[in-house]
């Protein structure tokens, strides 16, 4: 079974200082998954959106 992440989990976090797996911002992340660059995400609920870890890792392969 797939890994759920969280947005913060993939992107960077510049207050935190945590690196996720792409050294983007949330808003690029977000506009690229609005054009269709990036993964489609998953609801899991009205305030809880996911992607998978398969998705992410694939998206990294093709760059």
């Amino acid at each position: 079974m797939d890994k759920l992440l969280r947005v913060k989990d993939i992107v960077r976090d510049k207050k935190g200082g945590a690196f996720g797996y792409l050294p983007i911002s949330k808003a690029a992340w977000w506009s690229g998954v609005a054009e269709g660059k990036y993964p489609q995400p998953i609801k899991l609920g009205p305030k809880t959106t996911c992607w998978r870890e398969s998705d992410i890792m694939a998206l990294i392969d093709r760059s």
